[in-house]
């Protein structure tokens, strides 16, 4: 069966805090609470076109675990109809460290919540201090603990280029949420939205934010550390619905923003193999796995026009033995 989530956004229900960067009304697209009945016509629309079996009801936006609790319950309560039914496998929340504990978790459980993902954003707490998340690094860790502890899926969340970050700080994030092992994660660039903190600092120039050339660098460091340590990336950038373009003001954003920092990791590789073999300039084949063909070429043939720029004229062919990441490279004549 199919692995599709129905996602169900909760914009700025529950939050305590305001932190810099947000406008859920902005990033979801939407400016109304969630109801039973919004989730009953996502539900319907979905199983209507494809078997969701092994798929969740996946609650987003605002820090779930916060909202007021009837409210909460409504909303778990429909969904878990759909899950005793066996139409879905579980349900997914996305919250807050600092609003997890063994309490709702243990509500969590009775309802067929199946995932739980923590909104960490950064574990330097300088960077949330600055951004007024309102947790620390202390909290992740805690919470961490605890969902694994009551066995969910456990996810992490991260971001880069926030106010007062940097490539360094957001390595070390990496490195510290690689720690907890989590079994997925989601690494978002901050963009830079209207009527936001953020968008006050960036207009009167105290902060910078990072352009998609300079995000997509870093993020493809980041996207090989969560891979070799064998940990899911289920989404790298925003996603391009609701009214971000909008609502865009500055910052790391592209609808094809994965596509470009994993582009950037097969370059990174094949400049890697060309410098080990010490290859000559000229003709070369590059060898990576038939899945990855076009994103070895890079966007737009991005990658090719580059090596040519340098000096080698590439040829990519696919090998289904290879992995992802894999790259091998020889001269040809």
């Amino acid at each position: 069966m199919k692995h599709i989530n129905v996602a169900l956004f909760v914009p700025d229900e529950g939050c305590p805090h305001r932190c810099s960067f947000c406008n859920q009304k902005t990033i979801s697209g939407k400016s109304r609470s969630l109801t039973v009945d919004d989730i009953e016509k996502a539900v319907v629309t979905a199983l209507s076109s494809s078997d969701c079996g092994d798929g969740e009801i996946a609650f987003f936006g605002g820090s779930f675990t916060a909202i007021e609790r009837e409210y909460m319950l409504s909303l778990l309560k429909k969904g878990r109809e759909y899950v005793d039914k066996g139409l879905f496998k579980g349900i997914r929340i996305s919250t807050r460290p600092d609003c997890i504990d063994a309490e709702i978790l243990t509500l969590l459980k009775e309802h067929r919540v199946t995932s739980v993902e923590l909104g960490c954003q950064s574990m330097d707490d300088g960077v949330l201090l600055l951004n007024e998340r309102g947790h620390t690094s202390a909290d992740v860790v805690n919470a961490a603990k605890l969902i694994k502890e009551f066995g969910f899926e456990f996810g992490v969340q991260m971001m880069t280029g926030l106010y007062g970050d940097t490539n360094e700080k957001s390595l070390e994030t990496a490195k510290k949420l690689i720690s907890l092992k989590p079994d997925t994660a989601r690494i978002y660039p901050t963009v830079v939205l209207e009527n936001t903190r953020l968008a006050s600092l960036y207009k009167t120039g105290v902060y910078i934010p990072q352009t998609t050339d300079e995000a997509a660098e870093l993020c493809a460091e980041l996207l090989l550390m969560f891979h070799e340590a064998d940990i899911r990336v289920i989404r790298l950038g925003l996603h391009s619905g609701g009214n971000v373009q909008e609502g865009f003001v500055a910052g790391a954003y592209h609808p094809a923003f994965r596509e470009i920092a994993e582009s950037r990791i097969y370059l990174r590789k094949i400049r890697e193999e060309i410098q080990k073999d010490n290859l000559a300039k000229g003709k070369i084949e590059i060898t990576v796995g038939s899945r990855y063909v076009s994103m070895a070429s890079g966007q737009k043939k991005s990658n090719i026009d580059e090596l040519f720029a340098h000096g080698y004229t590439a040829k990519i062919k696919g090998n289904n033995e290879y992995k992802k990441y894999e790259v091998s490279v020889r001269l040809t004549k």
